[in-house]
């Protein structure tokens, strides 16, 4: 057994830094109290900013450490910047928000860091067990963040309710786990790899569907979305907002991991359950979004979709299907981090409101926030050439060229019905009869977020090669991987 060292370690720095970091704030904001919480939310940022550096000057090369329980290769390098950069947008526009509705608490930021470091442990997972304790931390975080506001009935449902349907996915995740390891004896991903494509029975394929319905649970895929527009509703806006932007890149991230790796033999199984969820999600986000009236719910609705859209991608099971859909989690990470930095800024008098109705002739009243929530609804309902129609074009090239063509057409249409909702805000704002003002103090650094996500989505068109050589140099990774090559030569053999 060799010496375990702190350059044995070296891919894990990153996340080392951040558990190190969380634990330190952690006993910062003990000492010093809730007054600490801009400190503690500053410093949250800042260590966060530094494991991006420590992430971005690092070699991506393939490199598993802890008797292959973790790994580091271009594509957890790629999602794992994601993730940080989804981090800092989030703390960022949660900041004035907390001071707003009264819920400065130090613990805020601090467990979005912890939450953020079991999402970087799920994206280097390479072992059940590594994946199990990942998921968890995260998750843990996210039921506490999701009723921060105890003295409000609508967050503490909100939390209860995240929180049991959470235990009932993490139970159904374990027991898959479980099944795969009794038929395999195996909880690592490369030897799970090799037994199932020299060996495949019923058993396996059961865990492997317990397995994909916990992580469905994660990313709010039909038919376990049931908790997304509850919780989004009723946890603070912050908090939604932390939901739709991070966790579900986590998520995808691990889930395309299992798929082609571990599960690379079982791709005619595991691509009919992808295909329906797929498909489920884009027709329940288009059609139940069209009889919603408040902004949080329409909004869970549209992920529940968009969720359904990056599905199509890794339906296409190829290497351009998951260069489409790290392009896509890319563009819709940056856009919804700027519908709410918007969405925050729905306040009157002090109080926050959510009714869609509340927009009306928000073009007359504040034309700034107008015109940018404008520009992010056109591109979240891929209107070119703002960069969501891109990212739906990619995804949809890639279904064609797998023979998707059914899915394709199927996500051509849920999308003109989608467009339909994200059009009637822009009708609202810009043509019903003015409301109230809005309160006109908002935080410079939500005004930057939205501004950066307005900036990428109008200059998008101008580079994509950019983006797209990244996402296909980190999806290449999964392609190049040995096990899978040799899980592909032995199912086209068969």
């Amino acid at each position: 057994m060799s010496t375990l060292t702190l350059s044995h370690l070296s891919p894990m720095l990153p996340d080392l830094f951040l558990a190190v970091a969380g634990m330190v704030l952690l006993v910062a904001g003990v000492l010093r109290g809730n007054e600490s919480t801009d400190f503690i939310g500053r410093a949250t940022i800042f260590c966060l900013a530094i494991a991006a550096a420590l992430l971005i000057g690092m070699e991506w090369s393939r490199a598993e450490i802890l008797n292959g329980m973790f790994l580091l290769d271009p594509f957890a390098g790629f999602m794992k910047l994601l993730v940080i950069g989804g981090l800092i947008a989030s703390v960022a526009l949660s900041m004035q928000y907390l001071h707003q509705d009264y819920i400065v608490r130090f613990e805020y930021p601090v467990l979005v860091l912890f939450s953020g470091i079991g999402m970087m442990l799920m994206v280097s997972a390479h072992d059940m067990l590594a994946l199990y304790v990942g998921l968890e931390l995260q998750s843990l975080a996210l039921y506490v963040l999701a009723a921060i506001r105890r003295d409000h009935i609508k967050s503490a449902e909100a939390g209860m309710k995240y929180f049991v349907l959470g235990a009932i996915s993490s139970g159904i995740l374990l027991f898959g786990i479980s099944l795969l390891y009794g038929y395999t004896g195996t909880t690592n991903f490369a030897l799970l790899a090799d037994t199932l494509s020299a060996n495949m029975s019923l058993g396996v394929i059961i865990g492997l569907v317990f397995v994909l319905a916990g992580i469905a649970f994660k990313i709010s895929a039909v038919p376990f979305h049931m908790w997304t527009p509850d919780v989004y509703e009723g946890a603070p806006t912050s908090v939604t907002a932390f939901f739709a932007i991070v966790p579900k890149v986590a998520a995808l991230a691990l889930l395309i991991r299992l798929l082609f790796e571990p599960f690379s033999a079982l791709q005619d199984q595991w691509h009919q359950i992808i295909w329906f969820i797929s498909l489920a999600s884009m027709a329940l986000g288009a059609f139940s979004g069209l009889v919603q009236n408040n902004i949080k719910r329409l909004l869970a609705y549209s992920s529940i979709g968009n969720m359904g859209y990056a599905l199509i991608g890794v339906a296409a099971a190829g290497e351009m299907g998951i260069t489409a859909v790290v392009v896509y989690l890319t563009i819709y990470m940056v856009m919804t981090a700027g519908v709410f930095g918007v969405v925050l800024c729905m306040r009157r008098d002090g109080q926050a409101v959510e009714k869609i109705d509340d927009l009306s002739g928000l073009s007359q009243n504040s034309p700034a926030l107008a015109y940018a929530l404008a520009i992010l609804m056109f591109s979240l309902s891929g209107i070119p050439p703002l960069a969501g129609f891109f990212g739906k074009f990619i995804i949809f090239q890639a279904a064609v060229e797998s023979g998707l063509y059914v899915l394709a057409v199927l996500g051509v249409l849920t999308s003109v019905v989608a467009a339909n909702y994200y059009l009637r805000v822009i009708k609202v704002m810009f043509f019903d009869d003015p409301a109230d003002k809005f309160d006109s103090e908002i935080a410079f650094s939500r005004k930057l977020i939205i501004g950066f996500s307005i900036f990428v989505t109008l200059v998008f068109i101008l580079n994509p090669s950019s983006l797209v050589e990244k996402s296909r140099a980190a999806a290449s990774a999964l392609f190049n991987d040995s096990h899978y090559v040799a899980a592909e030569s032995n199912t086209d053999a068969s």
